[in-house]
């Protein structure tokens, strides 16, 4: 378990998860500005109900957006008076993905009483600065908010963010009151919000938590039998890889597969190893990882050229059968059409240890960080 939790703080200290997770309602002091003053200015307007929860600072600007999706640009005026949930979160995260059905579900129960959810989409790979992969992502996980595209990184900067996922609250004075990160405290969260709207003047916004429904990559880890941590293939966080003689960096090289050991990871086949993905130059390689977790998932993208490529999976040497992800059939047959995670396994009886195998049946596919659930 502690290398389990050592693992999730991997994607570059950012991508947070709920064993882990920070709950900062007065940790946040240096990353916003101006507290006193933002204090005074709401003093001689706060409803009867005031929130136990400290002012972290005025709530920082999102207008560094490239582009705006389901909404018009959104700037501090117009958000006032409303309470604001900003969610920063990459489409291809595991950890922002389990976050989605209950993020979903605020949004909408609290919407007509003054909740405005607004999702920052900062990347972490570069196919999710492609506002097409985003709006298909959007439309995958079925979110009707507003989107702010964040690819260059400057609401991420504003706010001083280190995480993926993370809720940053502001009350209906446009102040920061809360910071939370990663997966979990989901109950934490939805009392903050019931708390801020029942300050703005909405006492009847506390009722019992929601309880969204979740299925495939977007449900509950396992954390009892989860061993297996977060891994990269792209050679500049990439660890714990078994093939001999190493990674070659930015060349074609011929990989033969050693059998790993838990949490260990090999290729075989052409491969071309680059900063953050690994490309298959020729049909017929492969990639094994030994594991113990429920779900295994790899954020996997097609040839440059957008074809498709075919792939088979195997567990142990075998086909899934009914251990197969919602990505692959029983046969552990599957096609990679778009940049995303894949889900590829999900045991359906007891969780055990197994080497994971897939083979591409045609070369070009790109293979970026294998996670676990």
């Amino acid at each position: 378990m502690l290398f389990f939790l050592a693992s999730l703080f991997r994607k570059r200290l950012r991508c947070w998860f709920a064993g882990a997770a920070l709950i900062a309602l007065g940790l946040g002091v240096a990353t916003f500005t101006s507290l006193s003053a933002a204090g005074e200015a709401g003093e001689n307007t706060m409803k009867s109900h005031r929130s136990d929860l400290p002012v972290l600072g005025q709530l920082p600007s999102l207008g560094g957006a490239s582009a705006w999706l389901n909404s018009p640009p959104l700037d501090a005026a117009q958000l006032r008076g409303k309470v604001v949930l900003v969610d920063f979160w990459t489409y291809s995260c595991i950890n922002c993905i389990r976050t989605l059905p209950h993020v979903r579900a605020w949004a909408e129960k609290y919407r007509a009483q003054g909740l405005v959810v607004i999702g920052v989409h900062t990347p972490e790979f570069g196919f999710e600065k492609d506002n097409a992969n985003i709006r298909k992502a959007i439309a995958r996980f079925k979110i009707d908010y507003p989107i702010a595209v964040d690819s260059e990184h400057r609401i991420w900067n504003a706010f001083n963010n280190n995480a993926w996922p993370v809720f940053y609250f502001a009350d209906a004075q446009g102040r920061v009151r809360a910071r939370l990160a990663g997966e979990g405290s989901y109950d934490k969260a939805e009392t903050i919000i019931q708390s801020l709207l029942a300050e703005a003047g909405k006492p009847h916004a506390a009722s019992a938590p929601t309880t969204p429904w979740a299925s495939a990559e977007q449900a509950a880890p396992d954390i009892a039998h989860l061993r297996s941590g977060e891994t990269y293939v792209g050679y500049e966080q990439a660890s714990n890889f078994s093939s001999p003689n190493g990674l070659k960096r930015d060349a074609a090289y011929e990989y033969v597969m050693n059998a790993p050991h838990l949490n260990e990871w090999g290729l075989a086949g052409n491969w071309t190893v680059g900063a953050e993905r690994a490309n298959l130059n020729r049909a017929d390689g492969s990639i094994a990882y030994r594991f113990n977790a429920r779900d295994l998932h790899l954020v996997l993208g097609p040839r440059a050229d957008g074809m498709p490529v075919r792939f088979q999976v195997r567990i142990d040497g075998h086909a899934p059968g009914a251990d197969h992800g919602s990505d692959t059939d029983a046969e552990g047959n599957g096609v990679v059409t778009e940049a995303r995670l894949y889900q590829l396994v999900r045991q359906s009886g007891k969780v055990k240890e197994h080497t994971f195998e897939i083979r591409f049946l045609d070369a070009g596919v790109g293979a970026f960080a294998f996670t676990f659930g």
